[in-house]
């Protein structure tokens, strides 16, 4: 049996916390569906405060993704490492996802307005 994703434009406004910091919203979110895992939301780098993200030196591989790069969120409460991940050049079929960042639960949330 074969995985796949789906992605696709998620409807609404979307607010990005990190330790109770608003560091983004957006219009413009995408959902990722892969095989049976829970949908993750993609925000377009545009609508998250970049000054607060450091790039790390930690990657990782997904076959159907490609390699994902990964950042640190810093806010006045706390530094949140490796709580974001980015696909910059997504493999053929995930295209949609460059330019984009999801968030691990855990550290950051991704809620509707």
């Amino acid at each position: 049996m074969s995985v796949s994703i789906m992605i696709r434009p998620v409807p609404g406004r979307y607010i990005v916390r990190a330790s109770g910091a608003i560091i983004g919203e957006t219009e413009r979110a995408l959902e990722l569906v892969e095989g049976s895992r829970p949908p993750v939301l993609y925000v377009p780098r545009e609508d998250v405060a970049m000054a607060l993200l450091d790039p790390t030196d930690r990657h990782s591989t997904c076959p159907l993704k490609g390699e994902a790069s990964y950042f640190s969120v810093t806010t006045p409460e706390a530094r949140l490492e490796n709580a974001v991940w980015s696909y910059e050049n997504p493999v053929a079929g995930a295209e949609a996802i460059a330019g984009h960042l999801a968030f691990y639960e855990d550290k950051v949330r991704v809620e509707p307005r």
